[in-house]
């Protein structure tokens, strides 16, 4: 997919923009998305899984349960549009299948991204590594 002035993020992609505000690389990624104007999109999902993981940060005793609330509104308020379509859980089935993944959580990003035609940002590095073979040029990996 080309350079957009849309982008899907996934969950560990605003996991690490609000758990780590040092961190150069996704502060810096973040702010052009903003300079730019460029919109960003995830599935319904999205949120789900990051409550979830902020969760199990506190559950492992992490984080406190101050710092997760925080940080849990910090990401709900951030200018994301979630895109709740009925097909992208047909595409992810399929995407999940094409790409031998072992749950289709991923692929309803794959899916959206995919259909929309833009490229999908993740610091989800297992992920971007099962894709490899597949030379699978859209979605784009921050270690």
């Amino acid at each position: 997919m080309s350079k957009s002035t849309t982008v899907c993020v996934d969950a560990s992609i605003i996991l690490r923009y609000v758990l780590q505000p040092e961190n150069e690389f996704i502060q810096s990624l973040w702010q052009s998305w903003i300079a730019d104007e460029v919109s960003l999109v995830a599935p319904s999902l999205l949120f789900y899984e990051v409550t979830n993981a902020l969760y199990q940060q506190q559950r492992n005793k992490v984080l406190s349960a101050e710092a997760i609330w925080e940080t849990l509104e910090l990401s709900l308020d951030l200018p994301i549009t979630l895109v709740n379509e009925k097909n992208l859980h047909l595409k992810a089935r399929e995407i999940a299948m094409r790409f031998n993944l072992p749950a289709t959580y991923d692929a309803h990003y794959l899916a959206l991204a995919e259909w929309m035609e833009v490229d999908l940002w993740t610091a989800d590095m297992r992920l971007v590594n099962a894709l490899k073979p597949f030379k699978v040029k859209w979605v784009n990996g921050i270690g």
